[in-house]
């Protein structure tokens, strides 16, 4: 697919396993249908807004509208940037990277999501690597930042392996009760140290006044 005026479509991050991108609307259907069978155990809350609590017929909706209000809203100076995780061709994931007032503050803040079945492989790791690959080499950013509930163990075991250090510890209101996020930060310097995992970066150029370079 071809598309002169967006080229963030044709924006690719490779690594050994997985190409991260955006997915078309058919793919960001089964993405959606894939948040319906499950991100985690439903006794566990891992996210700060629990938006896995809602009817899958609604969390399937509301995950397609906020991706295209993402688009939708998007500036050179505040994007997030929803990329589809694809394994063998299948979309199992997302991992977003997403800034505000990026050419002045060169900083990017990371979430993610994987499919129930996904998880336990790497893919989480894989992936958040290739998103730093695309914001420290790709992007030129400084640092980078993401946060998680405390008991979310998957998440901070992936943050702490690629290098990032813990940046404070603030409550958050989950599922009405009183929870804990912890706050990781990454810089260039701890990026290049931990950088193990292969990526390539395809498509970039015309994508860069889009992200105000």
């Amino acid at each position: 697919m071809s598309v002169t005026h967006w080229p963030l479509f044709q924006l690719r991050a490779r690594t050994p396993r997985l190409e991260l991108r955006l997915p078309t609307i058919e793919e960001l259907d089964a993405l959606a249908q894939l948040s319906t069978e499950g991100v985690h155990d439903p006794g566990q809350m891992p996210f700060a807004v629990p938006w896995t609590d809602r009817p899958p017929a609604e969390r399937a909706r509301s995950l397609m509208q906020f991706h295209w209000g993402q688009m939708a809203n998007w500036t050179p100076e505040d994007w997030n940037l929803q990329l589809g995780v694809f394994l063998d061709d299948r979309i199992v994931g997302v991992q977003g990277i997403s800034a505000g007032d990026f050419v002045i503050l060169r900083e990017v803040s990371t979430g993610s999501w994987l499919g129930r079945r996904h998880q336990g492989q790497g893919i989480g790791t894989e992936m958040r690597a290739a998103a730093l690959e695309l914001a420290f080499s790709g992007l030129g950013a400084e640092s980078a930042v993401t946060a998680a509930l405390t008991d979310n163990v998957a998440s901070t075991a992936i943050s702490r392996k690629l290098g990032y250090r813990p940046n404070g510890i603030v409550r958050a209101r989950v599922r009405d009760t009183l929870g804990y996020e912890q706050r990781f930060a990454l810089d260039r310097d701890r990026w290049q140290q931990h950088r193990t995992v292969p990526v390539q970066i395809d498509g970039l150029e015309p994508c860069l006044p889009h992200f105000g370079l």
